[in-house]
């Protein structure tokens, strides 16, 4: 991703306005009003030939004739002027232009480009930065910046909003206006020819004016760019998505079923949950989100315990916990005789915790006070309805104090209007998040819930070979790589189910003994070779699904059976299919687990996001039961384990009455091994196993099939997958000092040793590298250094264990490079007390070598002139260094 050059979209000193026009309703007259009445402080330039003067100031005929390069162009002219004006304006100097203009991308030019690429290749020698085409524009309510065609202007606030759809971006200004909503940026991306979600929410991130991104999102075109930005952003703060689009618009054409079912929705869901953002269905929703996530405490626990004055709001408040899949806590017995000492006889006695309506505000101070002490209580809704015995205001007076000094969750539903709009005003200024029914409350509570499991899945960064799962030694890609260039050389893209487990097995996923025959007398043969009883089935690449057709038989129990069926499923399938090819019979060992679940995991191929597993509830009626979720890999045992509990099938394998627990184990290892095999295999493109039976005892692939495809050139270096995985193969054990060091790429849970490492920083170390003085890193920065996306961005760090054991951070060695992969811009810090030790140079060979091993053709860095050290270490690596005449800072460069 790139944030080169967007600070002159958010923070010009100057904007000219290209096709400015006092034409009534017209957009140029419409922006040019807008961005004088937003009270804009910078210098404004019209452009047009047709007018001298308009609105009281000076108009240019043309970019050439401006008296300074503006920092911003808005361009509002037709289509075939767009190319040409871009242009002009990178010559001039300009680096950053809105394009508001549709229709670029239906029309061409001479050149047989359309005028969106023109636009783009006009652009690019100057990295000016293009926003839209066909948007609306950009509001920046700080600097009293609105260029865009918005029928309002936006208030100021804490909120950054990015839409695709110009209709919303009019639509939300005009509601969050009426609610006193402010923004501190308000985008509109329009066709995203050149700034994306990427792009913005990278900027966003480290952006000091914003506290929460909010995204409508109707499509995503480069995923893991957008992964790793919208993963980076959410370490920093709330990030929040409306996605247009929920319904699906029909399974589509696929060789499995979990390519019918893995639809565009479940997995933009997935990304979105992986990324550790969270996702609304309404807008109401996305404002209400923010509001609550901005005030929400740390939260370890998930469950919830409702402290009300009514039974009814108590009542109905755990229906929509119960519901909405939350968990209500079970009162120790301590914190239920504490409440017994102080309520009356008739309060409820469990959880809702009913004080009863007459309750003074006493009470509640005491009642809220033993339940905050319970273990259990992980988070505590209050709701209160207005009684006539003591004002609502009272009661919120008592325990605002209360509940804002507490560690925990606290949220309050005032049931109401009137009679506790002063008691909500209070608990509002207490920075408590206040509702009007139980059922928005605890929908906020649970926005909490998901956003915290979320926020754990972005902590996850897996490696592409899950060293548990195969440490058995079942493992063997090489068998498997071979049987899946051995079809594709055959001019065959779907595997047999035989060839199927056969890569199954490679892998270490558990699959029954299973024969492929070509006739029926083969048949017969293997199955008693294998044993009786046995199953039988059609071998044909143009049947998906085989028991449709009468393809599967179960249970035979001698070589007869097996001649008598195999002939009928011959004549079968030539009445209902002639032109379908029979190329035998599968014959496999019978399993008998008359206790196993019957569980689908597969493979599909997003078009976006590229491969995603599936996992559910399987057999022949899997799409009727629609019970399953989708991750995207890779994954490791926590990914596996939120996939499987986020479908139906999880509480039955979790036992019920007589029939024990399923084997989850077996279950999670089953899925890592097939992230192993999504990592490993570039040309896997569909993959279903179904049924997967699961009981106490392990897991056992039944019936499989998978299609393949020749991957392109880029597949083996991962590039089709979202996320990269943790790069294991980069880690390298170097002896440093007599004593063994480890060098390897940074992960997010270095989070507290690389605090540790900036802290023991001098200030001009400090200094040296961010190029100011820094006192500590916030939030936003810290994970900016360590939720990386291994691609474009690489940061190596030596580290040993520490006195106490725990893992510390000696040096950072980091490397940004460009989109193109041209030039990759350097850092590199070692710990102030071990300087002159040789660390860097080896952090720096390491980068290095990465850097030759992508293909990148040099690496170049910035120092301040007083930063000596990192330019003689620049120098005896081969670096040419070269001095700015304008700052003194030293430039410098070696080519690879």
């Amino acid at each position: 991703m790139s944030v080169r050059n967007l600070q002159h979209l958010f923070a010009p000193r100057s904007v000219a306005i290209i096709g400015a026009s006092a034409r009534p309703n017209s957009v140029g007259a419409t922006v040019l009003r807008n961005v004088i009445e937003g009270g804009f402080t910078g210098a404004v330039y019209p452009v047009n030939p047709k007018y001298d003067t308009l609105s009281g100031l000076p108009v240019y005929a043309r970019v050439s004739a401006l008296p300074a390069a503006p920092d911003l162009a808005i361009i509002c002219t037709p289509p075939a002027t767009v190319p040409g004006l871009v242009r002009q304006l990178g010559e001039a100097g300009t680096r950053a232009a809105i394009i508001l203009t549709a229709g670029l991308s239906a029309l061409h030019d001479s050149q047989g480009r359309t005028l969106r690429q023109a636009a783009l290749d006009a652009a690019r020698p100057y990295t000016l930065r293009l926003l839209g085409p066909n948007c609306v524009g950009l509001l920046v309510p700080g600097i009293g910046l609105n260029a865009s065609f918005a029928h309002t202007g936006a208030l100021p606030g804490k909120i950054a909003f990015v839409s695709q759809s110009g209709a919303l971006v009019t639509g939300v200004l005009d509601w969050a206006k009426s609610r006193g909503i402010g923004f501190s940026k308000f985008i509109s991306l329009g066709d995203s020819a050149d700034i994306d979600f990427g792009d913005l929410l990278d900027y966003l991130a480290s952006d000091p004016h914003t506290s929460a991104i909010l995204l409508y999102m109707e499509d995503v075109r480069h995923a893991r760019k957008f992964m790793s930005a919208a993963r980076a952003a959410a370490r920093s703060k709330p990030t929040l998505v409306l996605k247009a689009g929920r319904v699906a618009e029909g399974a589509k054409a696929a060789a499995s079923h979990t390519g019918a079912l893995a639809g565009s929705d479940d997995v933009y869901d997935a990304a979105i949950r992986r990324a550790g953002m969270l996702r609304v269905l309404t807008t109401e929703d996305l404002f209400a989100a923010v509001a609550t996530l901005a005030h929400a405490r740390p939260l370890f626990g998930e469950r919830l315990v409702i402290l009300t004055n009514g039974g009814g709001p108590g009542v109905m408040a755990t229906d929509a916990v119960v519901s909405g899949k939350g968990s209500m806590a079970q009162l120790a017995p301590d914190t239920v005789a504490r409440l017994d000492a102080v309520l009356p006889s008739t309060w409820s006695g469990a959880n809702p915790v009913d004080i009863i309506g007459d309750a003074p505000a006493q009470r509640y101070v005491d009642a809220l006070n033993i339940v905050l002490q319970d273990p259990q209580a992980d988070a505590i809704l209050f709701i209160h309805a207005p009684t006539a015995i003591v004002p609502s205001a009272d009661i919120a007076r008592a325990i605002a104090p209360l509940a804002k000094a507490s560690s925990r969750n606290i949220l309050a539903c005032w049931l109401g209007g009137d009679a506790v709009a002063e008691a909500r005003a209070i608990f509002t200024e207490a920075g408590i998040p206040s509702f009007g029914t139980p059922e928005e409350a605890v929908s906020a509570y649970l926005q909490i819930v998901q956003y915290r499991r979320n926020q754990n899945l972005l902590m996850q960064v897996p490696p592409a070979a899950c060293d548990d799962a195969v440490a058995d030694g079942a493992a063997d890609p090489t068998s498997a790589r071979a049987l899946v260039r051995a079809a594709l050389a055959a001019g065959r893209t779907l595997l047999s189910e035989p060839e199927t487990k056969a890569v199954l097995a490679a892998y270490g996923v558990a699959v029954v003994q299973t024969r492929s025959t070509a006739s029926v007398e083969e048949a017969m043969a293997a199955a008693c070779e294998i044993g009786f009883p046995v199953a039988l089935k059609i071998l044909s690449p143009d049947i998906t699904h085989k028991s449709d057709m009468g393809g599967v038989a179960l249970d035979l129990e001698d070589a007869d059976a097996v001649r008598a069926v195999a002939q009928r499923m011959n004549k079968r399938l030539a009445e209902l299919q002639p032109q379908a090819r029979l190329e035998g019979f599968s014959v496999q060992q019978m399993a008998r687990r008359p206790e196993a679940h019957e569980l689908i995991i597969g493979v599909a191929t997003d078009p976006v996001f590229g491969p995603v597993i599936l996992f559910g509830q399987g057999g022949i009626a899997v799409e009727v039961t629609a019970d399953h979720a989708v991750a995207l890999p890779p994954l490791n045992v926590v990914l596996a384990r939120d996939l499987i509990s986020r479908t139906r099938v999880a509480r039955l394998l979790a036992g019920y009455r007589n029939r024990p627990p399923a084997n989850m184990d077996a279950i999670i290892a089953t899925l890592m091994r097939i992230s192993h095999m999504v990592a490993d295999l570039p040309e896997l493109v569909e993959l279903d196993i179904n049924p997967l039976l699961v009981d106490s005892d392990g897991a056992l692939a039944l019936d499989a099939r998978m299609r393949v495809a020749i991957a392109g050139q880029s597949a083996s270096t991962l590039d089709r997958l979202a996320i990269r995985p943790y790069p294991h193969e980069l880690e390298e054990r170097i002896d440093w000092q007599g004593a063994p060091l480890l060098l390897r790429p940074i992960q997010p849970e270095d989070g507290p040793a690389h605090v540790s490492f900036f802290n023991a920083l001098s200030d001009d170390d400090v200094r040296y590298r961010m190029f100011v003085r820094v006192r500590e890193l916030n939030a936003s920065q810290l994970a900016r250094f360590t939720q990386i996306d291994y691609d474009r961005e690489m940061a190596f760090i030596a580290t040993r264990p520490g006195p106490d054991g725990v893992n510390e951070t000696l040096g950072v060695a980091r490397v940004v490079c460009d989109p193109d992969n041209v030039a990759a811009e350097f850092a590199v810090t070692v710990r102030s007390d071990l300087k002159g030790q040789g660390l860097g140079r080896a952090l720096m060979e390491k980068l290095i070598a990465y850097c030759r091993s992508r293909g990148t053709r040099e690496i170049v860095g910035e120092a301040l002139p007083q930063n000596t050290r990192i330019t003689k270490l620049a120098r005896k690596l081969g670096f040419e260094i070269s001095k700015a005449a304008e700052d003194g800072s030293v430039h410098m460069r070696l080519p690879l």
